[in-house]
């Protein structure tokens, strides 16, 4: 019987999972949405119940798609910076999860960010101070739950690890660990000094282990015998640059979804400068492989919206109008919750700029269209100034990757190759290799690099770039100026 591993997807909008056998292939796939909800502007949470719900109908869908097979063991990939909190005895959510679009945290932010802190944060977490990371995060969920209990706090996937195991683990893996501004990167421990500037207790904070390793084994989960082993868990991009098998340094990928992360692997550990971040991509056999990381707040979640404004009916027929505008146009910036890589500004704001009289809906669309393809472009040119490497393999993945005209914009904007990725699992495909190794199933990375991957090129193009990337500076420096006063003089 085929030896197979159920990797799961815990995304920010639903749950996929994806049945992986010991030869690479895809035997079948599941999903299930989460919801969201946004209790005041600028919250983002969800319900941690309702989350592990998710999980359980994605795989119950996968494993009745399936054939037979010998299941070997789960593997996790998560959205990451989200937070959660719940008690250590009784297992219950106290709190949601606070999603990594959540702004709640940006006053706390600003006072740690005037006090003088950044500097220091970023030096040891690799990390600017800004709502999207979970150190306040976490601090605002303790601030709400009883002092009286034994309190857990974790990443998604220390929640879910703790739902796998029946309560019986608290852990979480490196990579998850260092996006939580908790973590020392040079000494891959939590910080007794980052922990006090939070004010974050370490007692609450899941073991810290490889993503390649086994954290503990099913107990009490429906359709899953129990003792079966969690052999591997890691964040989503990192997942997706794992299963894209960009080793080599200087490769690198391009998730695009609600946001998007770009990361390029690298060949040690190097502190991050303006406006990108450096982070753990994975942790094997107790050795940790960094990368550079750009992550962009708004991304594809700006095409519905515009569609729905231009009353369109999807956003294919969005990128169509795009695609016949005229040269010239408008800038767009989607700093609908603020501006993430390379700028972090959490106060900036979304605006249209460069409107005429003779502004078509076509050059509406390609404006917003524009924006996903400069805003990476961006993120590029700052990891290309620090890095030791040159841009090698650019790997694009996630829903909107599967837009031809919307990759060809990144193609050109770029001036460099991409690799458009046909499948779309490539965060659980990344966590099932993972496994793989914790498992024995595949030996190394060579082995796992040779796995079958389908892969498109796409070439840039001669286009007049260069003059939209000038008009979508301009809108860049009218988003990130500071209001002005209402006060009448």
């Amino acid at each position: 019987m085929t030896r197979a591993i159920l990797a799961i997807d815990q995304g920010t909008t639903n749950s996929k999972a994806v049945l992986v056998s010991e030869t690479g292939t895809i035997l079948a796939r599941g999903a299930a949405p989460v919801g969201i909800s946004h209790p005041q502007p600028g919250w983002v949470e969800q319900d941690p119940l309702r989350l592990w719900a998710s999980v359980q109908e994605a795989m119950a869908a996968c494993l009745a798609a399936a054939p037979p097979v010998d299941l070997q063991g789960i593997a996790i990939s998560n959205q990451r910076e989200s937070v959660t909190i719940w008690d250590g005895e009784t297992g219950l959510p106290l709190g949601p999860v606070v999603s990594w679009q959540c702004r709640r945290s940006a006053p706390a932010c600003a006072e740690l960010t005037a006090a003088g802190h950044a500097p220091r944060v970023q030096a040891l977490t690799g990390l600017p101070i800004d709502p999207m990371f979970p150190g306040p995060k976490m601090r605002w969920l303790l601030d709400r739950a009883p002092a009286d209990r034994p309190l857990r706090l974790g990443t998604i996937d220390a929640w879910l690890i703790h739902c796998f195991t029946g309560g019986a683990v608290h852990a979480c893996d490196a990579s998850n660990a260092a996006r939580s501004q908790l973590l020392d990167l040079a000494r891959l421990e939590w910080s007794d000094e980052l922990c006090a500037l939070f004010g974050v207790p370490k007692s609450c904070l899941p073991r810290v282990q490889d993503s390649a390793s086994v954290f503990g084994t099913t107990a009490g989960v429906p359709g899953l015998p129990d003792g079966l082993p969690i052999c591997a868990a890691i964040g989503d991009s990192h997942a997706a640059l794992f299963g894209h098998g960009a080793f080599a340094p200087g490769d690198g990928k391009v998730t695009f979804g609600t946001g998007s992360s770009i990361m390029t692997t690298l060949p040690g550990f190097i502190a991050p400068q303006d406006g990108i971040t450096t982070t753990i991509a994975w942790s094997i056999g107790g050795t940790s492989t960094y990368a550079f990381e750009g992550n962009i707040l708004v991304s594809a979640a700006a095409l519905p919206w515009m569609a729905d404004l231009l009353g369109l009916p999807d956003v294919q027929a969005l990128t169509d109008l795009a695609a016949t505008a005229e040269p010239g146009g408008p800038g767009f910036v989607p700093a609908f919750v603020g501006l993430g890589a390379p700028y972090w500004q959490a106060d900036a704001r979304a605006l249209f700029s460069g409107i005429t009289f003779t502004t078509s809906r076509a050059q509406m669309a390609r404006a917003v269209t524009d924006s996903m393809a400069f805003q990476v472009r961006d993120v590029i040119a700052a990891m290309a100034a620090q890095s030791p490497r040159p841009l090698g393999r650019l790997f694009v993945d996630g829903g909107p990757s599967r837009n031809l005209f919307l990759m060809q914009c990144v193609a050109d904007t770029l001036h460099h190759p991409l690799i458009q990725c046909d499948a779309p699992e490539a965060s659980a495909l990344g966590a099932a290799w993972l496994a793989g190794l914790t498992l024995g199933l595949w030996p190394d990375l060579a082995t796992i690099a040779a796995l079958p991957r389908a892969g498109t090129p796409i070439a840039p193009r001669d286009s007049d770039a260069a003059a939209r990337l000038a008009v979508w500076h301009d809108a860049i420096a009218r988003s990130t100026q500071a209001p002005a006063s209402s006060k009448c003089e």
